[in-house]
């Protein structure tokens, strides 16, 4: 990597992989690490600059995570947002203060220093904190404060070490990026330097001299992921199979089409597995989503296998690995929040010399913004976002051929309506989940006693965090009158009206 580094060390906040994605809004790459990485590490990546998170621990309590001090002696600009501004403090020589909680919207006044400027002297910040600094340590200057909090921010330029109490990587704050901005470019004096041209130049002449000559099996999914994964390595190298496995949870045409988009459009050698009954006949009787998770994963790497022995000697495995697959699979110390199948979930031995994963560093947006610098066309790039585990993960409960066919009708309907009126690509994902809930209804002057549909739409940027959408009530209306007359078995539907977080995008 050849672009200048800034490292998130995280604390276990709720807002911590938004500061990374912030960072890279900015043009400046960064990474999102524990708080405890080895020293050694760190020095290795040569940053310019560290942002301590937040996190729901007090720097005073027992156990607290704290950083280590050589990290402050690296002679880099060091900024603590929320619970990292009150470790630097604490680190320093000052207090931290409990109090009445502080959550939501406040007014921010600011009084100079570096982070501040052009921001105006009140703006509106989010606060999320029940502790805060009660003084700053010594050769700090307080450069902001709110009605509640009188240290909102303070200062060392001559030490580089910067708190702020609010979150600057929240929407909610008005001038949060530009607060990021003047500590990227003001404080560690950043260049800018990482696009996604230079990602795809850099990452395609690194896989040619990786892979050379020696054969590469690519699990393509057809979706945005794996399709830029592929493109990518079918770039650098002559020696690429993609593998497409049918595992008979994909949504209603969907094998089909990519079928036609890879082998036909893009020209790429693509060999197609129905696996349908083998995946089924897997998950018969499974009914916990990281059960599921964990056999597809494992089921997905043995058929790519078993294909490449058929192919002959394959030495690497190309996967659609992306920064927030990584993430949510768990980081340090931080939850896990589910296992992506292709991180989390993988087995432990795999037979390929080494699995190569050149999204891995990109978040969704990236990834899209790299499609479009290699080539690909815009239905491809702009493809709806679909798990790895598929419709197994949309339908709560053990797995049917019977649900998965209500599912699959249902779900065509909701992605047709949605195109038809026009929010298609306004809309970032949505979907429909079969629940496992049954509930009474009348059709017809008889009873019924069947499913309750779930619809799930939600606008974001990166999948980090996400808030439902505002699908006009007509089309919602249109949507459920053709579910319920034209797919057997449902009879209810709801609409998800739930941001991410507190909840995932994906029910399962």
């Amino acid at each position: 990597m050849n672009n200048q580094t800034v490292v998130v060390l995280d604390f276990g906040g709720q807002y911590n992989q938004l500061i990374a994605r912030r960072v890279r809004e900015c043009g400046v790459y960064c990474e999102l690490l524990p708080y405890n990485t080895k020293l050694e590490k760190l020095k290795k990546l040569e940053p310019i600059g560290i942002i301590l998170t937040g996190g729901p621990s007090s720097v005073t309590e027992k156990g607290a995570p704290i950083l280590s001090e050589e990290v402050l002696k690296l002679g880099v600009p060091v900024l603590g947002i929320c619970y990292g501004c009150q470790l630097l403090s604490y680190m320093h020589g000052g207090t931290v203060t409990g109090g009445a909680r502080e959550y939501g919207k406040r007014t921010l006044k600011t009084k100079g220093g570096a982070l501040f400027k052009d921001v105006p002297k009140e703006s509106t910040c989010w606060m999320s904190h029940s502790y805060f600094v009660g003084k700053a340590p010594e050769g700090c200057i307080v450069t902001a404060s709110t009605d509640t909090c009188p240290t909102a921010a303070y200062e060392n330029e001559k030490e580089k070490y910067y708190g702020v109490q609010f979150h600057p990587e929240v929407m909610h704050t008005q001038y949060g990026m530009k607060v990021l901005e003047n500590f990227l470019f003001g404080v560690c004096k950043a260049k800018g330097d990482w696009t996604m041209k230079n990602f795809a130049e850099r990452t395609i002449a690194a896989l040619k001299e990786k892979i050379g000559d020696k054969k590469v099996l690519c699990a393509l999914s057809g979706g945005v992921d794996s399709a830029v994964a592929a493109t990518l390595v079918h770039k650098a190298c002559k020696n690429l199979v993609c593998v497409f496995v049918d595992h008979g949870l994909l949504r209603k045409g969907e094998a089909e089409e990519v079928e036609r988009v890879f082998r036909d459009e893009q020209g790429m050698k693509l060999i197609t597995v129905d696996a349908s009954e083998r995946f089924l006949k897997k998950l018969e009787g499974v009914v916990e989503p990281e059960a599921k998770r964990k056999i597809i994963g494992e089921e997905f790497i043995r058929v790519f296998e078993e294909e490449a022995k058929k192919i002959g000697h394959v030495d690497y495995l190309v996967q659609g690995t992306i920064y927030p697959d990584v993430i949510e699979s768990g980081l340090g110390d931080s939850a896990k929040i589910k296992s992506h199948h292709n991180v989390g979930a993988l087995p432990d031995v795999i037979d390929f010399e080494e699995i190569v994963e050149p999204l891995r560093d990109l978040f969704k947006d990236e990834v899209r913004k790299c499609g479009f610098e290699i080539g690909l066309p815009r239905p491809i790039v702009m493809r709806q976002p679909f798990p790895g585990p598929g419709l197994a993960i949309r339908i709560i409960g053990d797995i049917t051929r019977d649900k998965l066919s209500i599912l699959r009708d249902a779900d065509c309907i909701f992605r047709e309506e949605i195109a038809r009126a026009g929010l298609d690509e306004e809309i970032w994902q949505y979907f429909a989940v079969l629940t496992g809930a049954r509930s009474v209804g009348v059709m017809g002057d008889e009873r019924t006693y069947d499913y309750t549909l779930a619809l799930r739409g939600v606008t974001s940027v990166d999948g980090m965090t996400a808030d439902w959408a505002r699908i006009p009530f007509d089309v919602l209306e249109t949507i459920s009158n053709r579910i319920v007359n034209e797919v057997g078995h449902i009879n209810r539907i709801v609409y998800d009206i739930t941001s991410k977080p507190p909840a995932t995008i994906e029910w399962e």
